[in-house]
């Protein structure tokens, strides 16, 4: 079972749950502090929800580091994984993460729950602003009036700055606000890439979608 089957299987689900919801947008590789880890999936809605999948044909070398730089982002974590990881995630991953297993099933790939996620207990406000753009970051501070003698400074300084101006529901409130509204993102996804500096690519979920299977683990 490749990352590509995991992947449009947990799209076509996300899309069949929020579809005629022109709230949501699910957007593919999205880069976190400063590029130090990309997420596989993130559904942008009331919340900051996160997907990391991991196939069979995956390691679970870089798990630890992806957890910590997650756990510092996202409102909400769900790991899907193959069968042949599911045990060894169970254990290192936080508990208020979610767990999917990907199950192969002559050859149809069906997602099962095995653990629903849960709230994030310690977001980092810095990490979270870290998610905005530079003009972006500038609009904002503009806007909460603190940005008089900062402007040129460097970007850390700038989310620094707007982390420390907004409490954590308005600076989650903002960062969702400003993903949503990224027209160039707006484009039909695009499949997952090793490249380093590949672009994210975003899809609104307010249109038809294929029925999907979503199986309930026992």
């Amino acid at each position: 079972m490749r990352d590509l089957d995991i992947r449009t299987e947990l799209r076509n689900s996300l899309k069949a749950i929020f579809e005629g919801d022109p709230r949501a947008l699910l957007i593919d590789e999205l880069a976190l502090c400063e590029g130090e880890a990309r997420i596989d999936l993130a559904l942008i809605n009331g919340t900051l929800i996160g997907f990391e999948i991991k196939s069979e044909r995956d390691t679970l070398s870089r798990l630890d580091e992806q957890v910590r730089i997650y756990n510092r982002t996202f409102d909400k974590v769900t790991i899907v994984v193959s069968s042949k990881h599911l045990k060894a995630v169970s254990t290192r991953v936080p508990e208020w993460w979610g767990i999917t297993e990907a199950i192969d099933r002559d050859g149809r790939t069906f997602l099962g729950i095995v653990r629903e996620p849960l709230r994030n207990p310690a977001p980092d406000p810095f990490s979270i602003a870290q998610l905005l753009w530079r003009d972006e970051l500038l609009e904002e501070l503009k806007a909460v009036g603190v940005l008089r003698g900062i402007a040129n400074k460097p970007r850390r300084d700038l989310w620094r700055r707007l982390a420390d101006a907004l409490d954590l529901d308005a600076l989650r409130d903002v960062v969702r606000t400003r993903l949503k509204a990224r027209g160039d993102w707006r484009s039909a996804p695009q499949q997952p890439s090793n490249d380093a500096q590949c672009q994210p690519s975003a899809t609104s979920l307010d249109s038809q979608f294929p029925p999907y299977c979503w199986r309930t683990a026992e």
